[in-house]
């Protein structure tokens, strides 16, 4: 039988993002967007899990040569991040100096969001449901 694990439940996706400065990114992290530290490991740290709501993401230093998405240039992918309130977190991100790159809005797909620059340059969405739409109403095509 295999054991429960308490860090994170299973079904879950647990994204790991890296920062250039570890100490820094989870500061900011959770200053701006309020998460909250759950458990650091390693010198320096060299990584960690942070959680806000029912949410966790795992966050490590970068290695010698990693670059992050701001060195780079371009993003490499998007987070997404489920809140109750897209307009207090929103005003709270905004009033810490985050880099808006969309204010809140409604999605064609149901989703009310807006769209964020981290201090790496990783992309992330806070959104929450706004209205029940089938794909096809928005003009996905859905494979059954």
């Amino acid at each position: 039988m295999t054991p429960a694990n308490r860090s994170v439940p299973v079904d879950t996706v647990l994204p790991h993002v890296q920062y250039q400065k570890l100490e820094e990114a989870m500061a900011w992290l959770t200053r701006v967007f309020g998460f909250q530290e759950h458990y650091r490991y390693g010198n320096g740290p060299s990584g960690g899990q942070m959680r806000v709501g029912r949410t966790a993401i795992q966050v490590r230093q970068s290695g010698a040569g990693e670059r992050s998405p701001a060195q780079l240039g371009y993003g490499t992918q998007s987070l997404t991040v489920f809140v109750e309130d897209v307009d207090q977190h929103y005003a709270r991100a905004k009033a810490a100096g985050a880099t808006i790159l969309e204010e809140p809005h409604a999605t064609e797909y149901g989703e009310y969001q807006y769209a964020v620059e981290d201090l790496d340059g990783h992309h992330w969405l806070f959104s929450r449901h706004a209205k029940d739409c089938s794909p096809e109403e928005w003009g996905a095509v859905v494979k059954r």
